[in-house]
């Protein structure tokens, strides 16, 4: 069971991406198998009144720990199957619906939060998109909307802080919920600037991937899975893989 986990050098951020990279490159066409049903389900789960948006970001560590559970086979020359999309929900489950349990609250409380903030016109955009706003309603509110923009953005960095390493500490190393949460904080906070490179990295990756009608993503998002794994297996190397200074 992992205890605390290692600071690393800024490079390191670059080195995560390149690793995902990597990884997807070893099984390609399940990988982007893999993104399309993830995309299939979220758009399925949307159409639920209400909360349906909401229960995805529930349901989400089930999807991840199994993923990383793809990675870890990958990593060790095994293949990459169908049936490691649903692994979460057979190994570990209780304590991923928790991790997804507190994500699902945090997401709540952060929409409440930039409701609160920019009125009444934040739940309408949640909920229709722009083209659901009167033009001049719209410029009106826009000071209202940059301030709750601002709000979630500061409230979500935190939270995801807190699930970044979550449902691969459960799964990988069999560490329970409420402690996983708190040693995934612990490893983001320690590593800020090799993340805000690893952000960086991401977000140019970003722009390039949606100029082709955004089908860049079909490889971006499956890169960012695998380069999750990788950056854990960096922050908590298996016992005696790092040698000691």
């Amino acid at each position: 069971m992992q205890s605390q986990s290692r600071t690393v050098a800024t490079g390191h951020g670059w080195d995560w991406f390149k690793g995902g990279f990597d990884l997807f490159r070893k099984a390609p066409l399940i990988w982007i198998v893999f993104t399309i049903v993830l995309l299939v389900m979220a758009m399925a789960l949307s159409m639920v009144p209400l909360v349906g948006h909401l229960l995805f970001y529930f349901v989400s560590p089930l999807f991840v720990a199994g993923l990383m559970l793809g990675c870890r086979d990958l990593e060790a020359g095994k293949d990459l199957e169908i049936a490691h999309l649903f692994a979460g929900f057979q190994k570990d489950a209780a304590q991923l619906v928790t991790v997804g349990g507190v994500y699902l609250v945090g997401q709540v409380l952060v929409f409440g939060a930039m409701v609160t903030v920019g009125g009444g016109v934040v739940a309408v955009l949640f909920r229709e998109g722009a083209g659901g706003l009167d033009p001049t309603l719209l410029m009106e509110a826009a000071g209202g909307l940059l301030a709750a923009a601002l709000v979630g953005m500061a409230l979500s960095v935190p939270l995801l802080m807190a699930v970044w390493f979550a449902p691969q500490l459960v799964v990988l190393d069999g560490v329970p919920a409420l402690a996983a949460l708190r040693l995934s904080f612990s490893a983001c906070l320690r590593n800020m600037l090799p993340f805000l490179l690893y952000g960086l990295v991401v977000l140019v990756a970003a722009l390039v991937a949606a100029v082709p009608f955004g089908l860049g993503y079909l490889v971006l998002v499956p890169v960012l899975i695998a380069s999750a794994y990788v950056s854990y297996r960096d922050l908590f190397p298996l016992p005696g893989s790092v040698p000691t200074p």
